[in-house]
């Protein structure tokens, strides 16, 4: 099992993780994108790859 981790300090809120993820673990509203549905990731990375700022990390457990 997989779960995807925001690096606060280097997120800019930009939503690229949101916009590519096929499982829909992100959520976003006008002010911030967070991990609403960790359970779902199956661990592909299109969130960490597509992260500009290097903001996403994947964490196993």
């Amino acid at each position: 099992m997989f779960q995807p981790v925001i690096k606060e300090d280097k997120c800019s809120q930009c939503g690229s993780c949101f916009r590519i993820c096929p499982k829909n673990v992100f959520e976003a509203d006008e002010k911030e994108v967070k991990i609403s549905r960790p359970y779902y990731c199956t661990g592909c990375e299109s969130c960490v790859e597509v992260c500009p700022f290097d903001a996403l990390k994947l964490e196993e457990y």
